[in-house]
């Protein structure tokens, strides 16, 4: 048991936190929320997620079939989409994704510190983002005459913050083979997908269909590129 690995998983939580109270403060703008949290969304899924499972189970799995887990998992949160508890599935897609972000890193010290420290830089860089982004999931489904529920906010923000912490007790707990969760990050990846562009950019427009909110999912996009590219 690595005491870095832990440090590091709390690190994860706050910097989650952050993200989150960030954009609660920036509120005003509807379109902008989602319109930056829609682009982090999908650059998640297509610059982070699909290429990490891609790499983890080129050893079990084809291309062509985690491409088709993708697929799978963009259908099935279209299904998900269309019951009472839609928006609920997506909120706690992303937090089983901050779990296994933390699973990560737990796992990652098992090999090494090096190893280890790598995993964590990758996960800080882009937790703040996924804050950001369970703000902008708790948004959705109100009409604009509705104010935001910020004590329902404020309770998926605190369990999304402790999900990494979560992530690295079990990781350094058991020993699983990460390429055994290729196929679970293939699935997030087209649900993250499916929650970004049928759900997070539509509502942007629908808020304001001016420039502002395209600008801002281009900048969400380009900020996970550069977190990503910083992080390798």
């Amino acid at each position: 048991m690595t005491p870095t690995a832990y440090i590091l998983g709390v690190a994860a939580g706050m910097s989650t936190g952050l993200g989150g109270l960030l954009a609660m403060k920036f509120n005003r703008r509807t379109d902008l929320l989602l319109g930056l949290t829609g682009g982090c969304v999908v650059g998640l899924a297509l610059m982070d997620l699909l290429p990490e499972a891609l790499e983890e189970g080129a050893s079990r799995f084809t291309s062509t079939f985690l491409a088709g887990v993708m697929a799978m998992g963009f259908g099935l949160y279209l299904l998900l989409h269309r019951c009472p508890a839609g928006p609920v599935a997506g909120r706690a897609s992303l937090l089983v994704h901050s779990v296994m972000d933390g699973l990560g890193i737990g796992l990652a010290f098992q090999l090494s510190d090096r190893t280890g420290w790598l995993v964590a830089a990758a996960v800080l860089g882009h937790d703040m983002a996924d804050g950001a982004n369970m703000i902008g999931l708790t948004t959705l489904g109100r009409t604009t005459a509705q104010p935001i529920q910020w004590q329902q906010s404020y309770r998926w923000l605190l369990a999304n913050a402790c999900a990494p912490l979560t992530g690295v007790v079990i990781g350094q707990t058991f020993h699983v083979e990460a390429a055994g969760f290729s196929v679970l990050l293939a699935l997030f990846a087209g649900g993250f997908l499916y929650i970004g562009t049928a759900e997070l950019l539509p509502r942007s427009r629908a808020a304001n269909p001016g420039l502002a909110g395209g600008t801002a999912s281009i900048a969400g996009l380009a900020f996970m590129a550069v977190i990503l590219h910083l992080t390798q």
